[in-house]
């Protein structure tokens, strides 16, 4: 993180906006990014120069700046995707579906100690599918060349080496980096980068990008900010997808947590807690430099800046608004969670990643809305627009 602030002034304020993972939960960031767009003039080109996207943020990153050239137009098509997205679409849900993958998996394992390929509870082909019609990887380029788009970049993780991979589509003169366990590739961003940043270990399979295999780019991201500031970004909105993790809003546990609620408990980890703390970081290393006098920075050579940050997360508790979309799951999959306790309130926090139906995700949709709607005048302000220019 430290050594990403220490570049040369930019000429000109970069805007990055960071997309994170968490499943069907994305979709709360739909609403968000539904708000922006009534406050940009119509007809504008998108707001953000430098887009990062990790599993499902890694979707709706791709998805902005294919259509970079209208912003809103690009959240239109996002809201028409996730509003009607069924988990059919994300993966099978047949009952045989199920049970073949856990025999795939298990019969070979048992048998022959060896891992089949393809390997997963869930088969995401139907992803896939979905992915190829409404992604043109063509126009990420056209976007780029047009000057509407700086980068894009798509985080995952390596199952060989632990690295966590910011592939990077990007201007010409934007350069790699290495950090410890963490990187940026530049690469022509494809359909696979895609289902690799969003393949959730063991639940969806790994992905082969570049003879690599990689998994859910969430998992060992230890800096989710960092890659926009590598591609030059100077403030950035972090758009987040974690519950209210206020006191009033913490279940007490009072039996022996279920399976679901282990997984919940893991999961959240890996989206929520590392993103959040990385925010965290940025803003205790704003305070550090406000602190030290300009004069004191430059004679001792100290190239720290301030990286504004906006941050927006949802004003309610995901889990529990999962909790009440439990029903819409398909027959199979509540079928094939009962021992779990996956259908229960308390096991609703590893459901939600899963719960790819458009009740759910349409109660995100509103509530990210609602949530940036309320900020309005932030959001202005960080992006520096004016009423004037939104009835332009």
């Amino acid at each position: 993180m430290i050594g990403a602030l220490r570049r040369k002034e930019e000429p000109v304020a970069r805007t990055g906006l960071i997309l994170s993972g968490g499943g069907a939960r994305a979709a709360y960031q739909v609403g968000v990014l539904m708000a922006l767009a009534e406050l940009v003039p119509r007809g504008s080109p998108n707001p953000f120069p430098i887009i990062c996207g990790t599993s499902a943020g890694a979707i709706n990153a791709a998805a902005l700046a294919v259509h970079a050239s209208n912003f809103r137009m690009a959240v239109r098509g996002l809201e028409r995707v996730w509003s009607n997205l069924t988990a059919e679409q994300v993966y099978r849900t047949e009952v045989w579906s199920f049970v073949k993958s856990l025999l795939r998996w298990a019969l070979p394992a048992y048998l022959t100690g060896a891992t089949p390929v393809n390997s997963a509870l869930l088969d995401s082909r139907p992803l896939e599918r979905l992915l190829s019609l409404v992604i043109n990887f063509q126009r990420i380029e056209q976007s780029i060349r047009r000057g509407e788009l700086d980068a894009l970049s798509i985080t995952a993780s390596s199952y060989a080496n632990g690295e966590s991979v910011a592939f990077f589509q990007g201007r010409d003169d934007l350069e790699e980096w290495t950090r410890a366990r963490r990187k940026g590739k530049r690469t022509r961003i494809a359909l696979p980068h895609l289902l690799a940043s969003s393949a959730i270990p063991i639940l969806f399979p790994a992905q082969k990008v570049e003879d690599h295999y990689y998994g859910d780019g969430a998992v060992r991201q230890l800096a989710p900010i960092s890659p926009a500031l590598h591609l030059g970004a100077t403030r950035v909105l972090v758009i987040g997808v974690s519950g209210n993790t206020s006191a009033g809003h913490q279940r007490q546990l009072q039996a022996y947590p279920s399976m679901a609620q282990v997984l919940g408990h893991v999961l959240n980890s890996v989206f929520v807690d590392t993103l959040e703390g990385d925010v965290e970081r940025l803003e205790r290393i704003n305070g550090t430099v406000a602190a030290i006098p300009e004069a004191v920075r430059q004679r001792e050579g100290i190239g720290l800046k301030q990286v504004e940050v906006l941050k927006i997360y949802p004003s309610e508790p995901i889990d529990e608004i999962a909790a009440a979309h439990l029903h819409e799951l398909p027959r199979a999959l509540r079928f094939m969670l009962r021992g779990s306790g996956g259908t229960r309130s308390p096991g609703a926090a590893a459901v939600s990643y899963l719960l790819f139906q458009p009740g759910f995700c349409r109660r995100l949709i509103e509530l990210g809305y609602r949530d940036a709607t309320a900020r309005e005048a932030e959001i202005r302000a960080f992006l520096a627009l004016s009423k004037q220019e939104q009835q332009a």
